[in-house]
């Protein structure tokens, strides 16, 4: 099948556009706003961007209706206000409380606390860190990058910012190196799905010329 993705008709059930770029891992993000108020809300178009210095990149698209005037959800009007904001690892064992504080909680709602999270102090920024997660990023706001957006009311933002730093649990670890199998983190598929990381494979980079090329 084809379809023209700016005219939107594929025929399908569901959009299909977000069954197509998978696994995303998922960047759980605490911010705080300017009176301090903690919120929490999980973003699947998130990653790591770059690593000297580190950097992720989180996704957070759409309107939030009574939020401000430029529709801007809460994570995004809080990291550009406040500067800062922390990146949680969700696992397997986070995943009903991480999809908890998916829901449109209205501005001021600690989605933290709906969820029964304990949140712990960061050690160089404002916002908390969940407790529970074994991984947390600790992060400088970099910049947005405003994308086309086909809702008016609606930004359509790309937020950067610097891992600054990062804890570690160390029962996650294996001769120094985060293991997966213990870590189990969560990824978004498309529509309602996920997965959970229950296989790795190492693959090691070839050298130039590859082996095929050299032995012609």
């Amino acid at each position: 099948m084809f379809y023209d993705t700016r005219v939107g008709d594929h025929g399908l059930p569901h959009n299909p556009f977000k069954a197509c770029v998978v696994p995303r891992p998922i960047g759980w993000i605490t911010s705080v706003d300017e009176a301090g108020r903690v919120n929490l809300a999980p973003y699947s178009f998130f990653n790591g961007v770059a690593g000297d210095p580190p950097v992720v990149m989180f996704a957070p698209g759409g309107r939030k209706a009574d939020g401000p005037p430029d529709g801007a959800k809460d994570s995004l009007a809080n990291v550009e206000r406040t500067g800062e904001f922390v990146c949680n690892v969700v696992t397997w064992d986070l995943r009903e409380a991480m999809n908890q504080t998916s829901a449109p909680a209205p501005a001021g709602v600690n989605e933290a606390e709906v969820a029964g999270l304990e949140m712990i102090p960061s050690t160089l920024v404002a916002p908390p860190r969940v407790k529970a997660s074994p991984i947390h990023m600790e992060c400088t706001y970099l910049q947005t990058v405003d994308l086309p957006s086909d809702d008016p009311t609606a930004r359509n933002a790309v937020v950067f910012g610097q891992v600054i730093g990062l804890h570690i649990d160390e029962a996650v670890l294996t001769d120094g190196l985060v293991d997966m199998a213990k870590l189990k983190p969560i990824a978004r598929l498309g529509y309602m799905d996920y997965t959970r990381v229950d296989e790795v494979f190492a693959m090691s980079r070839p050298s130039w010329p590859l082996a095929e090329d050299a032995a012609d």
